[in-house]
């Protein structure tokens, strides 16, 4: 049986119940969203051949403390990171470093900035100079279906609607959707319930109901969808080695539909439609 709670009567943390927010948690999801498409917005301009993965890391930190924002990464679960940085193969959890980025690599760049006590979770793919074909599509397929996620985010459906609706666009294009990792509740808590699986079937799991707030961030694989753990502990890689992209929006539901709070100022969430 799922429980729906108001947001202000809900535990500071998760305790199976589904908070419904109000339109204080919606002011600040929009507050903090927006502060975090801001700063994805400036790291695009940034992303080139040559430039490391540390140093798109500091830019985030410094504009998140020239912000009054915090990074919600910085000590989580002992991560010491602003962002989360995936290249290629690498599914998500991929931890900034000091080698340089390559001529058609690309790279999923997550960042989760915490204002007020309202964490914005947000990710995009960037392209590094230019990047092959097939890696193109890839992102187009990844972005296509978190569209499509997006658009069954609405009172009276359900997570699984949501779910169903990335799984068989993605799956009709020829790629895979990851399992292992799921959309999740947010707001005064980074990570709450519900999960918001990227596979499912239509119709199962809880239904939508106006004040949710969560992510919807599918993780689409070229190969199959297999994915593992390295030794760091953080870093997921497709078992495959194919290439893999992931695009992240936080949202929240409205009487009518969907609200989306990540949406990117300049218009470059997109990179395949956002010019340089």
């Amino acid at each position: 049986m799922i429980n729906y709670v108001d947001a202000p009567a809900k535990p500071r943390r998760t305790s199976g119940t589904i908070p419904l927010h109000g339109p204080e948690g919606f002011e600040g999801m929009r507050k903090a969203g927006q502060l975090t498409a801001r700063a994805l917005d400036l790291l695009y301009e940034q992303v080139e051949p040559g430039v490391t993965t540390a140093a798109l890391d500091q830019i985030a930190y410094e504009f998140a403390r020239d912000n009054g924002a915090v990074p919600a990464t910085i000590f989580y679960r002992g991560y010491r990171h602003s962002l989360c940085t995936s290249i290629n193969h690498v599914v998500c959890h991929g931890i900034p470093d000091d080698r340089p980025m390559r001529e058609g690599d690309i790279v999923n760049i997550d960042l989760t900035l915490v204002v007020d006590g309202w964490h914005g979770d947000s990710s995009r793919m960037f392209p590094v100079g230019e990047i092959s074909r097939k890696a193109e599509r890839l992102i187009e397929v990844t972005y296509q279906s978190l569209e499509r996620g997006i658009k069954a985010a609405k009172p009276g459906n359900t997570t699984g609607d949501i779910g169903a609706a990335i799984q068989s666009y993605a799956e009709d294009e020829r790629t895979s959707v990851v399992r292992d990792f799921v959309g999740h509740g947010v707001g005064k808590l980074f990570h709450d319930e519900p999960n918001i699986m990227h596979y499912g079937t239509p119709g199962s799991g809880p239904e939508l109901r106006p004040g949710m707030i969560f992510t919807i961030e599918p993780m689409i694989n070229l190969g199959r969808p297999h994915v593992k753990i390295l030794s760091d502990g953080w870093t997921a890689v497709t078992r495959d080695r194919t290439l893999s992209a992931q695009c992240e929006h936080s949202i929240g539901i409205t009487e009518t539909g969907c609200e989306v709070f990540t949406l990117s100022p300049g218009g470059l969430f997109n990179p395949l439609t956002a010019k340089r």
